[in-house]
């Protein structure tokens, strides 16, 4: 050890040796299970930069908790079923956090985490601050970042969804159709996701020819309400849209409650396509063409890679992403011709 370094965590030692946590556990606690070039490096690390021994945790327990920016509508369903299906194949069981919308998780919550020394933590759509990181490596439990909000940091694994190519595949089958008065509404303007979409959308429209006009650019929040007001706003424009992409499977709801207000029928005056394909809005009247984003399967991949970091092993990659797919039905038509 040099004299000008202070030892390292083994979070630090990890990210260095570009290995798990778990991993720098087995290491310096002389476990077998680690192959001869990845221990000879991370040995190394330590005589370069030293390791201050921290208290080994307890076995952790057969629980895999699951923290929600918010426990609303279909989407935390779609996702705990993904993470119930195999979690109940290795016998866990799956606890639940409710943020309330936050978007990082409290220091409260660290510490029931801390406490109940679960299997691991998949955070949905919500991350946690570089502090919180930290304590959870120094305890040995992973964390996979499912649908983040944001660009994930310090190489912290995540499953995502491919959204860029569902905005554009969801303006592409409407500008098939002959639509060129396309609005979009977005999610919030923080939101991965959401800019992801809103890119894919400008993208079809520019290799199509078709200007894209501000004023077609309704922000939402991802919200029933949020896609009632914008749609309003758009569909009381003197050169109204004749599409509306909503990013998201509830906004989508909230334009068909404003085109029912104004005496709009779907898809006679208006199309309108989603982003989700959550399993009420086949039953939306008409049923709703969407985007599908397997958010089951994105589940059960990240529940996958969690237990694979649980038990030590390297994963081949950090980023995994699941194609999205169009599923037309009956809310989307070409536009009405002129009155004659």
């Amino acid at each position: 050890m040099t004299a000008e370094s202070s030892p390292l965590t083994i979070a630090q030692l990890a990210e260095l040796a570009g290995v798990s946590t778990a991993t720098v556990s087995k290491v310096v606690n002389g476990r077998s299970e680690v192959s001869s070039g990845t221990r000879a490096a991370v040995e190394e690390l330590i005589r370069q930069h030293g390791y201050r021994r921290q208290r080994r945790r307890s076995t952790a327990a057969a629980l895999v908790e699951l923290v929600f920016h918010a426990l609303e509508g279909d989407y935390p369903v779609e996702i705990t079923k993904g993470v119930a299906e195999v979690a109940r194949e290795h016998e866990l069981m799956v606890g639940i956090s409710d943020l309330h919308h936050d978007r990082t998780a409290g220091d409260a919550w660290l510490k029931g985490v801390l406490r109940r020394r679960p299997s691991g933590v998949i955070a949905v759509f919500s991350g946690l601050t570089e502090t919180q990181h930290e304590q959870l490596a120094r305890r040995e439990i992973p964390l996979i970042l499912l649908d983040p909000a944001d660009a994930p940091v310090r190489n912290i694994p995540s499953v995502g969804a491919g959204n860029w190519n569902g905005g554009l595949t969801a303006t592409r089958h409407l500008l098939e159709l002959g639509h060129r008065r396309i609005a979009i509404i977005t999610g919030p303007d923080s939101a991965l996701s959401s800019r992801a979409r809103l890119d894919g959308y400008r993208t079809a429209l520019d290799m199509a020819g078709v200007p894209v006009d501000p004023e077609l650019v309704g922000r939402g929040d991802f919200l029933i309400e949020g896609g009632l007001t914008e749609a309003h706003r758009l569909l009381r424009l003197p050169d109204r849209p004749t599409a509306i992409f909503a990013t998201n499977d509830g906004q989508a709801i909230g334009v068909y409650h404003a085109a029912h207000q104004l005496g709009l029928r779907i898809p006679g005056d208006l199309s309108v396509i989603g982003f989700d394909d959550m399993p009420s809005v086949r039953w939306a009247i008409p049923p709703l063409t969407t985007i599908r984003q397997p958010l089951a399967e994105m589940a059960a991949a990240a529940t996958s890679m969690l237990l694979r970091l649980a038990h030590g092993e390297q994963l081949p990659q950090s980023r995994v992403e699941l194609a999205t797919e169009l599923v037309i039905r009956k809310s989307t038509a070409p536009p009405a011709l002129p009155p004659t």
